[in-house]
């Protein structure tokens, strides 16, 4: 936490496949810092250098290949930058066990401490949980928020956790809770946000004429609504009633 709210670090990777711990690797980390669930602006993003081929299948989802990462830096050469830059702020992924099994990895690979488990929220939980039997990937929820998918021609690492951030704030509440509406949710809505306008101690005297007030009789009777049992007659009754 930090002293202007709770910090969280909204992030995504992307790798060369499953095998966290075996042959594959990352390729790129995109990080977007929220505070309160809204972005602050800081992101930390970097391409990875996998020393490894990339399957064509990888490349058809990401736009990553081979020669394209050749020479990018190493995990090894960014894990202090993006450990600097998560600090000791929970870490939100969706389906947060792949990310934390390919995170965690290349950290032991390269000397460091993983990241505990607890560390790690993950939204695909979160969704599936809030809309069960739902479609809950990341484009599904996108769609459900009506979050715009115009950015995502590839799957892309620093692209999809700005798209996340903005489903986390939904399935968090939405922008209400962001404005501190949370708070009132056990309370009544009319009592808290909306003031409820009382009667007023002394009615207001009536505001039309005599020949205003003929006039209108006049016109309602034209209308056929000087019978008994119309609406208006009925409401007309009421209202001589209570002015009695």
């Amino acid at each position: 936490m930090t002293e202007e709210g709770i910090r969280e670090i909204v992030f995504d990777t992307e790798t060369t496949g499953f095998d966290a711990y075996g042959a594959d690797r990352i390729t790129e980390i995109g990080c977007v810092e929220v505070v309160d669930l809204m972005p602050t602006g800081n992101t930390f993003h970097t391409y990875i250098d996998p020393q490894r081929d990339i399957p064509e299948k990888v490349t058809e989802i990401t736009g990553l290949t081979r020669e394209f990462l050749d020479g990018k830096p190493l995990f090894s050469h960014q894990a202090q930058a993006f450990i600097d830059f998560v600090g000791d702020a929970q870490m939100v992924a969706h389906n947060a066990e792949f990310d934390m099994g390919f995170v965690n990895a290349e950290l032991s690979r390269a000397g460091y401490e993983p990241y505990p488990k607890q560390r790690f929220t993950d939204t695909l939980k979160i969704a599936r949980a809030k809309f069960p039997g739902s479609p809950a990937s990341l484009d599904a929820l996108c769609k459900r928020f009506d979050i715009s998918l115009a950015t995502r021609d590839k799957h892309g690492a620093l692209v999809d956790a700005e798209l996340l951030a903005r489903v986390y704030l939904e399935l968090s509440g939405g922008r209400a809770r962001s404005f501190g509406f949370a708070s009132h949710s056990n309370k009544q809505l009319d009592s808290t946000l909306v003031p409820v306008a009382q009667p007023r101690p002394t009615a207001l005297a009536p505001r039309i004429s005599e020949s205003e007030l003929e006039a209108h009789t006049g016109f309602i009777k034209k209308i056929g609504g000087d019978a008994a049992d119309s609406i208006w007659q009925k409401y007309w009754s009421k209202s001589e009633r209570r002015a009695g």
